[in-house]
C-alpha cells in the first residue's frame, strides 16, 4: 500500500472542491473524492489521469447531509489505511435577497453547511481518535468573519464553522488531531457568477486551490487567502458595526439590489 496520505475531499465535484482535488494530486496524495454526483466524480478520476499524475483515487459517491452514508466512507476508508486528511469542503451558496427572504433556501443551507459537517466530523473523529493522528479542515469563509450582502444563511453557517473550528481545536489537540478552518476570500466559481455586487480581490478557482493545498500542508490553524483583502476585513470586524455597513455598502456596491431567482450550487 502506498505511504502517500490520503485525502477525503468532501464536495469535489464542482468549483474549489475539483479544482483542489486537481492540485493535490500533483502533489502525489492518495485522493478519497466525495459528492452527490457519482458521474461527475468518475469524470473527475479520468481528469486526474490524464494529467499523468501516478496517484490512487478513490471515488464514494454521497451527500453530506446523510449521516450513516458518511459514517460508511470513513469506516471504509479504513481498508486504504485510513483517512489522513480530511478537506470538509461541501456546501451550497444560496444568495438570499433580505427583501424577500427565502425560507426553506436558509434551512437548507443550514443542513448542508453545518450539519453536513458534523455529519463527516464525529466519524471522522471516532476513527482519528485511537492512532491520535490526523488532519481536519473545515472550509469555511470570510463570510464568517462579519455580515456581508446576500450572506444571510451562507454567512451565518459559515461563521458558526469557524467557531465550531475553534472549540473543537481544545479538544482535538488533546486526541493529537489538527484541526484547521480555511477562510477563502471571493472565488471565480459557480456559486459566485451570479452575484450582484462587486468582489474585490476575486481569485481564480487555481490559484485558491494551490493557496489552500499551502495552507493544509503548513498545518496552522486558520488558513486565509487573499491577504491583503481578507485581513482587511479581520480589522473592519473591530470598528463600529455602522463605520463597516458604510465601508462595505461602498466598496461592494451595494444597493439593496434585488435578487433574480436561482438554483443552488455545491461549492465552498
Amino acid at each position: 500500500m502506498s505511504t502517500a496520505p490520503l485525502v477525503w475531499i468532501t464536495g469535489a465535484s464542482s468549483g474549489l472542491g475539483h479544482a483542489l482535488a486537481l492540485e493535490m494530486a500533483k502533489r502525489g496524495t492518495r485522493l478519497l473524492l466525495t459528492a452527490r454526483s457519482e458521474d461527475k466524480l468518475v469524470a473527475l478520476k479520468d481528469q486526474i489521469a490524464a494529467t499523468g499524475a501516478c496517484v490512487d483515487v478513490y471515488i464514494a459517491a454521497g451527500d453530506v447531509t446523510d449521516g450513516p452514508r458518511m459514517a460508511a466512507i470513513v469506516e471504509d476508508a479504513e481498508a486504504q489505511g485510513g483517512i489522513d486528511i480530511a478537506v470538509l469542503n461541501a456546501g451550497i451558496y444560496i444568495p438570499i435577497d433580505g427583501t424577500a427572504p427565502d425560507l426553506a433556501a436558509m434551512h437548507r443551507t443550514f443542513e448542508i453547511n453545518l450539519g453536513g459537517t458534523a455529519n463527516c466530523v464525529v466519524p471522522l473523529i471516532e476513527t482519528m481518535r485511537p492512532r491520535r493522528r490526523g488532519q481536519i479542515s473545515l472550509v469555511a469563509s470570510v463570510a464568517g468573519y462579519s455580515g456581508l450582502p446576500m450572506a444571510t444563511a451562507y454567512g451565518a453557517t459559515k461563521a458558526g464553522m469557524i467557531n465550531f473550528a475553534e472549540a473543537l481545536r481544545f479538544d482535538a489537540d488533546r486526541m493529537g488531531i489538527t484541526v484547521q478552518v480555511i477562510n477563502p476570500g471571493f472565488v471565480e466559481t459557480p456559486a459566485t457568477d451570479e452575484n450582484p455586487f462587486d468582489m474585490p480581490f476575486l481569485l481564480k478557482v487555481d490559484d485558491a486551490a494551490r493557496r489552500m493545498a499551502d495552507g493544509i500542508e503548513s498545518k496552522r490553524f486558520e488558513v486565509t487567502f487573499p491577504k491583503r483583502f481578507t485581513y482587511q476585513l479581520k480589522f473592519l470586524r473591530l470598528l463600529p458595526f455602522d463605520v463597516y455597513h458604510w465601508i462595505v455598502s461602498r466598496t461592494t456596491g451595494w444597493r439593496g439590489k434585488a435578487l433574480e431567482p436561482r438554483s443552488e450550487g455545491e461549492g465552498s
